[in-house]
């Protein structure tokens, strides 16, 4: 693996990290954002000047109107953007929208491209993703599926209860996963003011950086012509894992560049705030964690990289985007919380960025799949590599 990039890479780095910290970050401040994350009047701004710049939605094909980076190019360029809260948002990269977007190409029909992704990777709508559910329904372990889908006609007729679906606040439409009547899963698209969907409330969340926030959303009685399902029907846990293991990534990258911000806030002050008649990095007690930072932030890169590379050769890389996924979050969580130690008071007040990033980030161990869960899916599949090692070996 070679770690250099090309001069276009680092160009177009150049580029979005002077973009982030001369356009956006200056709006971290802006009134218009929420305890469910900015307005979609803050949103709309934002992607304008992506769009101005030439940066909006880059990860998305050149045929859609993106800029068809490999997922090396998106491990720079995403965690750049993620150095600041906003930065996602503004180049289109945010959850759900980013993983939507990666799934409706690689799943969705010329039409459904045409009616939703297109106008999806331009920047002028936003999407959801209806998988989780509350207890005793699907969350972890999607197998446990509750929201159902039955024929009737030349329709589906779906059932159920949603939450925690990330930005369904202001979305234009949903993909939808729901049980078949023969046991199997199937994903759905549907304009979000369809009759039959329902908004129930929006949750109060500890992260306030995605639009729309996290909301409760009920199906009662809505109906989907078959034309569309997307893709086939049952293989909505297939299609599942063509979003998930990419989607893990790019959150790595995003999250990464939040951890850089706060390790960046951090050092600044450690070298300007004086105590006890010196600096407070000439203290073992702080320059320690500030090491320790270093090594935790270049370790979750690497992770990123080489998964982001194995994907660009074209493997699956469940097993190794689950590795990376825990890896980086247990990671970045630790540097922001010794950033937040180094702050003293500032790091727990909005004196700084680092008590947002703060709230923002304990809950990237809990997205797309808990830390334990990736944990045990990767004990199984050690388990099985070493029985087939085994056969072959008698």
């Amino acid at each position: 693996m070679d770690f250099s990039y090309s001069d276009d890479t680092e160009s177009l780095r150049a580029h979005v990290r002077s973009f982030i910290r001369e356009q956006i970050i200056p709006y971290e401040r802006d009134a218009r954002q929420t305890p469910h994350g900015p307005t979609d009047a803050l949103r709309q701004e934002l992607v304008a000047k992506a769009r101005a710049a030439g940066l909006l939605t880059p990860h998305a094909s050149v045929d859609m109107g993106g800029m068809g980076l490999t997922h090396v190019q998106k491990a720079v360029v995403f965690e750049e953007a993620g150095y600041s809260c906003l930065g996602p948002t503004a180049l289109n990269i945010h959850a759900p929208d980013e993983g939507n977007i990666h799934l409706m190409e690689a799943v969705a029909s010329t039409a459904h491209k045409q009616r939703w992704l297109r106008p999806q990777v331009q920047g002028h709508i936003r999407s959801c993703f209806a998988m989780t559910e509350p207890a005793p329904g699907a969350g972890a372990d999607p197998s446990m599926l509750r929201t159902t889908a039955v024929k009737d006609g030349d329709d589906y007729v779906i059932h159920g209860t949603k939450w925690f679906i990330t930005g369904a606040e202001g979305a234009s439409y949903a993909i939808i996963m729901a049980r078949m009547e023969d046991g199997t899963a199937t994903m759905f698209l549907s304009d979000m003011d369809a009759p039959g969907i329902r908004i129930e409330r929006q949750m109060h969340a500890m992260d306030s950086c995605f639009a729309g926030g996290h909301c409760v959303v009920t199906f009662d009685g809505l109906r989907v012509p078959s034309a569309n399902v997307l893709g086939e029907v049952g293989k909505g846990f297939r299609y599942a894992q063509v979003r998930l293991a990419p989607a893990r990534l790019t959150h790595c990258m995003r999250w990464l560049g939040q951890a850089r911000r706060a390790h960046d806030c951090a050092v600044a002050y450690a070298m300007e705030r004086q105590a006890f008649g010196k600096p407070l990095l000439e203290h073992e007690g702080v320059g320690f964690k500030l090491a320790d930072n270093d090594m935790d932030l270049h370790t979750a890169q690497l992770h990123i990289l080489h998964t982001a590379w194995l994907l660009d050769r074209g493997d699956s890389c469940n097993f190794e985007s689950s590795r990376a996924k825990v890896i980086c979050s247990e990671a970045s969580w630790r540097v922001v919380d010794r950033c937040v130690q180094v702050l003293g008071g500032r790091g727990v007040t909005d004196e700084s960025v680092v008590m947002r990033i703060f709230q923002d980030m304990r809950a990237f161990q809990i997205y797309d799949g808990p830390s334990e869960v990736h944990r045990w899916s990767m004990a199984r599949k050690i388990g099985q590599a070493h029985t087939r090692a085994q056969q072959v070996s008698a």
